[in-house]
């Protein structure tokens, strides 16, 4: 698995459980984690097509 793809990985899982919870600090947290790895695929993938 390659660091995009672990990152994908990470992001839908977080997605996913803060469907489920009903605890809204939690849910904050995990959109805040998930948001965070999606800019890093960004930014790794602009880096991938400069290069």
């Amino acid at each position: 698995m390659n660091t995009i793809q672990y990152l994908e990985d990470q992001a839908a899982r977080a997605e996913r459980l803060a469907k489920r919870i009903t605890d809204t600090p939690t849910v904050e947290k995990l959109l805040t984690f998930a948001g965070e790895r999606r800019r890093e695929i960004e930014a790794i993938a602009g880096k991938r097509r400069t290069a």
